[in-house]
């Protein structure tokens, strides 16, 4: 699944492309998850200007000039494709023709991946703008493993489960602390990696596939390797779930409990 900062490429480079460009049709293909009528969501964005692509949590919002803003989710194994006046894409949820000829597509074969018009506004805080009080009181509130806390989408919104792993090895935290036995200073260096790793990360990104619009990049992560036995530095990477998300992590990361 997709991340904060594979999210952050992907906007990045959906603005550049299609920027200033006329929605002059949409279609949803598979409408089972789209919180409005079909005719009501063509109503709203047909004929408009996209003004920009943003990354908001794990979501990608199309903001168009009218005001209006088309959302999508992808999921676990959604995609998105480029296209050239005919759309061929197996799978796809919504199709998007701009003007010039250009197209693109939402295509995923679980059919999960989720369009939203006008989602709506949360007061969580965003993994790349928060403080560290609000980390730790939100730490302190309950016993839950750390990596269960970083991937709650209600405490932060953007971290899933590869980066929490790469995030909690950087602050050389177990995924299995208690979250309210972590002492100040460790959630201290805690906020600072989250910031460290997710902005290093999308420049890691952006340096090996500068025009990526889906998948994932990963080379570049330092233990959550499923198919590599050590990190970079010689240290054993142990695999063991925290609740049902397959978690790596070496003997160097404190554990509090």
């Amino acid at each position: 699944m997709p991340e904060l900062p594979d999210l952050q490429v992907f906007s990045h480079n959906l603005t550049k492309l299609f920027k200033g460009k006329i929605l002059e049709k949409i279609d949803i293909k598979v409408a089972q998850k789209l919180n409005v009528a079909e005719a009501k969501l063509k109503e709203a964005l047909e004929g408009s200007r996209l003004d920009k692509v943003i990354r908001v949590g794990k979501e990608l919002q199309f903001e168009f000039d009218n005001g209006h803003v088309l959302a999508t989710h992808l999921m676990l194994h959604g995609q998105l494709h480029m296209f050239d006046k005919d759309n061929a894409h197996k799978f796809t949820i919504v199709e998007m023709f701009f003007e010039g000829g250009k197209g693109l597509a939402l295509a995923d074969f679980q059919k999960a991946a989720a369009p939203t018009l006008d989602p709506q506004k949360l007061d969580t805080p965003d993994a790349l703008d928060f403080d560290e009080k609000y980390l730790e009181e939100k730490l302190n509130k309950t016993k839950s493993p750390v990596k269960t806390v970083l991937m709650d989408q209600k405490v932060l919104r953007g971290i899933g489960n590869a980066y929490a792993d790469e995030i909690l090895y950087d602050a050389r935290l177990s995924p299995f602390s208690a979250s309210n036995k972590i002492p100040a200073d460790k959630v201290k260096q805690l906020a600072k990696s989250i910031k460290k790793v997710l902005e290093d990360s999308e420049k890691q990104i952006l340096k090996n596939n500068p025009d990526i619009i889906s998948g994932e990049f990963r080379d570049f992560m330092l233990v959550h390797q499923p198919k590599k036995k050590q990190t970079p530095a010689g240290e054993t990477i142990h695999q063991k779930p925290v609740g049902s998300r397959k978690t790596y992590y070496t003997d160097s990361q404190e554990l509090f409990s």
